[in-house]
């Protein structure tokens, strides 16, 4: 079963330059494996030494973090959408300047 998976821009150049990708499987993990047999090298993005997903890297499933779900085992369905969103950092630790 096919999802749309949405690559965020850092992660285009392992995908071709694209925003968006086919990709198959029945889970979150599923999909993101998929996604590396069809443009390899990109899990080592998505995935640490530990074999979890990094930290700075946010998955959604129809817009839906996959944290407040089964994380991973998120079950998908035909039509769903995947999105790789990096967790972005930055600005000040006090009030903003006048």
């Amino acid at each position: 079963m096919a999802v749309k998976v949405r690559i965020p821009t850092p992660l285009q150049p392992a995908v071709g330059q694209k925003s968006e990708v086919e990709a198959d499987g029945g889970t979150v993990r599923d999909v993101l494996a998929d996604l590396d047999s069809r443009h390899p090298g990109i899990k080592s993005r998505i995935y640490g030494d530990d074999g979890k997903l990094r930290r700075f890297v946010n998955i959604y499933v129809n817009d839906e973090d996959i944290r407040f779900l089964q994380g991973e085992d998120t079950a998908l369905k035909e039509g769903d959408e995947v999105s790789i969103v990096p967790a972005i950092a930055g600005g000040t630790s006090g009030p903003a300047p006048r």
